[in-house]
């Protein structure tokens, strides 16, 4: 990345001048998101088991405390497996895009094409499985996630050696997920990323690390950090997970990188980016990764666990389930509370009548001898009665609500059918409910995906050199890669969509395709298939890239679209070994589709030409 030198004089003090800008700007969006990050935090402890845990008016997570030392305090969690059902449920939503064409030109059939080959590649290569199953544990932890999408020269294939010994990469996509605790927005209302005038992305840095990446020697800053005892996880701002608390504390040894990413205006068409690492500017300019094919001039896709009204963070479950897991916990520890009573009983003594103290450390053991004062009353048990029914009632009644809040019934929570269901119709219905609950959820996950995946295709045209575009395409699909290379890349050519495996599913639609099959849809008026057809047939059913590397009728398909590509410039002959039809056809189709094949005269005598000879050939003149 480029480095800004400080120097002597104006130039100095306006490079501090814009870290003081941008320090006093972090500062402000940091106290406005406060309470934001205070929920966060309670939802946090709450799903790692400390339950007593509460948001006090100083604005911090402290322990409410017990008001009596022999009160129950035990937690019953039933926000972490609810949270794990939902993750497991979401998580097996692969994420994957279609691709298709905007239009029926070849043009931009043969973009959608490689563009459906670069997604592929980027996904596969750096594990976006892992890596959306990571951003919707935030999400359903704190509400929101973010991903951010850039270009690292670092990453790829090596493609060359410096003369220090250093290796060439071709560069690749980098896709990381941010924690909501890293973003602040400059309007927390905003309903999107696209209404945002500008973006702060904060985290913090060791200051070896920072020096290393940077080259700076940056000073120690005011970094607040979640730490815990028993550290189990980590990660962005330094925060980490314990099975005890979450808690909030000041580190000596980092300090913040603040990225303040400015949308494009008529001052600055091109945005800009301001990177401060401590108290020292790093990069002040465009936008490096800004592209007119991303929806929004930040590098940054954002995902919701629940989307709230008239705000840009989301709302997470655990947050609605917080006030029933109290309620939850404070009956069954108050039931506890009576039971013991009842077993161990409650011992009445008159004063002076026996040793207390003895009684206190060993109470009344089997076979004990109690001596009391002569002419007092002995010792008697009170009569605790019976639980009250209320106490279950209570219970039941919460367990229900615990369903009707997360969307997670028993069936998916417990791997359970209710005794009460016995048809098969019944059991599909309750299923499908629970799918639609979490069909919001999903709906962001794979929007969030749709969007990494346009991203990526703009970090392609914008950074791929011509030999990393060639290791996708392979040698069998130049004519892909001079599509996507001369082409303008933009959402009027191609269209993603995001695919939603909860209701579309592989198997589905290789149904689909076999039920058109057998009804015919898809014959000719001789009730017999095309090559054409069959070759796309098989694609839907996954054997698309089978068919190929061995099929021969989508190879005659390819080499007929590259002599196309040549006779809008010159004349090309027909080859004798052709499957002339296939070659008719695709010659047709690309001639009536194309307006300036049909306009000139010229392009259209080739045409005609080519087209004739494949027809002599075939009937053998």
């Amino acid at each position: 990345m480029k480095k800004t030198r400080q120097k002597n004089g104006a130039e100095k003090s306006f490079y501090e001048d814009i870290v003081r800008d941008v320090t006093a700007d972090f500062d402000r969006r940091r106290e406005a998101r406060k309470s934001f990050e205070l929920q966060w935090r309670l939802n946090m402890n709450f799903f790692i088991g400390n339950q007593f845990s509460e948001i006090t008016p100083q604005g911090d997570i402290d322990d409410s405390g017990k008001a009596y030392y022999w009160q129950e305090r035990e937690v019953f969690n039933h926000i972490a497996p609810i949270t794990e059902t939902r993750l497991a449920k979401l998580g097996a939503i692969k994420p994957s895009v279609n691709i298709r064409p905007a239009t029926g030109s070849d043009d931009d059939v043969n973009t959608a094409k490689f563009a459906s080959r670069i997604i592929s590649s980027a996904f596969a290569k750096s594990e976006m499985s892992a890596i959306i199953n990571e951003g919707t544990m935030w999400a359903e932890i704190c509400g929101t996630c973010f991903y951010k999408t850039g270009w690292n020269p670092n990453k790829g294939t090596i493609a060359g050696k410096r003369e220090n010994g250093e290796y060439i990469y071709d560069g690749d996509a980098d896709i990381t997920v941010c924690p909501p605790f890293e973003i602040y927005p400059d309007n927390i209302n905003s309903p999107d990323m696209k209404n945002l005038g500008s973006l702060i992305h904060a985290k913090a840095y060791g200051l070896s690390e920072i020096k290393e990446l940077w080259g700076v020697e940056a000073e120690p800053g005011d970094v607040n950090a979640f730490s815990a005892d028993n550290s189990t996880a980590g990660g962005g701002l330094g925060y980490t997970a314990s099975i005890r608390k979450i808690v909030f504390e000041k580190k000596t040894d980092s300090a913040y990188v603040i990225e303040r990413y400015t949308a494009p205006s008529k001052e600055t068409p091109d945005g800009v980016l301001t990177i401060v690492a401590g108290d020292k500017l790093v990069y002040h300019g465009a936008l490096p990764f800004y592209n007119n094919f991303s929806e929004s001039a930040f590098p940054f896709v954002r995902q919701t666990s629940v989307e709230q009204a008239g705000h840009f963070f989301g709302v997470s479950v655990i947050e609605r389930l917080i006030p029933i897991q109290r309620a939850y916990n404070s009956v069954r520890n108050r039931k506890h509370e009576f039971l013991n009573r009842i077993s161990m009983g409650v011992l009445a003594v008159e004063d002076g009548s026996v040793d207390t103290d003895n009684l206190e450390d060993e109470g009344l053991s089997p076979g004990k001898i109690l001596i009391y004062r002569q002419g007092s009353r002995p010792p008697h048990m009170l009569d605790m009665s019976r639980v009250p029914g209320d106490f279950n009632y209570e219970e039941e009644k919460l367990l229900n609500e615990f369903v009707v809040i997360s969307g997670v019934s028993e069936i998916t929570k417990y791997s359970n059918v209710p005794a009460s269901v016995t048809s098969g119709i019944a059991l599909s219905l309750l299923i499908e409910q629970d799918e639609t609950r979490l069909n919001l959820t999903a709906r962001s996950m794979k929007g969030a995906v749709k969007n990494i995946a346009l991203n990526i295709i703009g970090l392609y045209k914008m950074f791929a050199g011509k030999r990393r575009l060639k290791s996708i395409a392979k040698e069998t699909d130049d004519l892909l890669l001079d599509a996507f290379c001369s082409g303008i890349i933009s959402q009027d050519g191609i269209i993603i969509d995001g695919d939603n495996d909860m209701i579309d599913t592989p198997a589905s639609r290789r149904s689909m395709v076999i039920d058109l099959l057998k009804m015919g849809l898809l014959s000719d008026e001789n009730g017999r298939l095309s090559d054409r057809t069959r070759v796309k047939a098989l694609e839907t059913l996954g054997l698309g890239n089978w068919e190929n590397s061995r099929d021969l009728d989508e190879l005659h398909i390819k080499r007929a679209a590259r002599e196309n590509q040549k006779l809008m410039k010159e004349y090309a002959e027909a080859g004798k070994g052709d499957d002339h039809s296939l070659h008719m056809d695709e010659h047709i189709k690309y001639f009536i589709s194309n307006g300036a094949a049909e306009n000139d005269a010229e392009i259209k005598e080739r045409f005609e030409r080519h087209i004739e000879e494949h027809r002599a050939m075939r009937e053998g003149k």
